[in-house]
């Protein structure tokens, strides 16, 4: 059995389709049930195919926003192709809210190619790996910093070297016209990124904002940003007139560049997102508001760097993300 999902959506078929992917699930409530993964495809005619996902984290919505719209405004008589849309990827996890799914704790970001026999959320990332990835030749999956982190907005894509990145996902990740567009270093091999590398796609991801919220600025990135990735991937015609944001290029190098907590407590920053900061520069002091007498532990960067990322919660245990850098590159 090459997938355990099911839908009635026609992939042949012309015009625009909204229905869902049928994920079997039998529980305590539903013994003979199945969850309902939101699916679109919108076509029209000969052309490139393309998905755009969203909701692999569920707790990250600027996506998730960005592609319901989208579905609902983009006519067929628009597209020359086939767009297929996944707005909430990792529904369970989207429904609660949550990065992962509260029925099997999957993140379905670190779970690609998944298994058509495993859990939940390794079906979904089955489903995504080996029958929709197999149609297409490009890749938009839209993510932000969802509850625990916060972004400058950004897009990327990973690359196996800074020294010569492959074109084509230098051009797309450009295209996307972020504020920043940058490249890291293509080593976790379970992500959709990864999986549509090993499909032949080009993949580019996004890191939208954060802080489980969303505003208008990045709503406006992410919409516009959508929108360039259509024209860009040939799917409809580019609208003249229209003003596209020249991306600040950078890198993401590897683990100097990220700062974690070496320790519980509270996090006190001293810096900002945006800031500028060296190697050996304090980032911030872990305090101790339980033990009032204790000296806190400061933090330091490893890396020289423009902070793109920031952890919003104060609270931090050992190992947390609290922040990561990029560098400027001339690409």
């Amino acid at each position: 059995m090459s997938t355990r999902l099911t839908t009635d959506l026609d992939f042949d078929k012309d015009g625009k389709q909204v229905t869902y992917l049928r994920l079997p699930y039998s529980s305590n409530v539903s013994a003979y049930g199945w969850v309902g993964v939101p699916i679109a495809q919108i076509k029209n005619g000969k052309g490139p195919t393309v998905l755009f996902m969203a909701g692999n984290h569920g707790d990250e919505f600027e996506g998730q926003i960005t592609l319901a719209k989208l579905i609902r405004r983009l006519d067929p008589k628009q597209v020359q192709g086939r767009l297929i849309v996944v707005p909430m990827a990792n529904f369970p996890a989207a429904m609660a809210g949550y990065r992962t799914s509260p029925i099997d704790a999957g993140n379905l970001n670190r779970t690609f190619p998944g298994d058509p026999n495993g859990t939940l959320t390794q079906m979904i990332a089955h489903y995504i790996e080996e029958v929709l990835m197999p149609m297409c030749s490009g890749l938009l999956d839209m993510h932000s910093g969802g509850r625990t982190l916060h972004y400058i907005p950004s897009a990327l894509a990973a690359i196996e070297s800074i020294d010569k990145p492959d074109p084509k996902h230098l051009a797309a990740v450009k295209a996307f016209g972020a504020p920043i567009a940058y490249l890291v270093n293509f080593g976790e091999n379970r992500t959709s990124s990864a999986g549509g590398r090993r499909k032949g796609l080009v993949s580019v991801g996004t890191e939208l904002g954060g802080t489980g919220q969303v505003s208008p600025e990045t709503l406006k990135i992410a919409e516009e940003g959508a929108q360039n990735m259509l024209e860009h991937f040939g799917l409809v015609e580019a609208k003249p007139g229209r003003n596209k944001r020249q991306s600040r290029v950078m890198y993401v190098g590897g683990y100097p560049y990220y700062v974690h907590a070496p320790t519980r407590g509270w996090f006190e920053p001293l810096f900002d997102l945006g800031d500028t900061v060296k190697a050996g520069q304090t980032a911030g002091l872990i305090q101790f508001i339980d033990e009032p007498m204790r000296e806190p532990v400061p933090v330091t960067f490893g890396h020289d760097g423009v902070v793109i990322c920031r952890r919003p919660p104060v609270q931090v245990e050992r190992g947390d993300c609290i922040a990561h850098l990029a560098t400027d590159v001339n690409l």
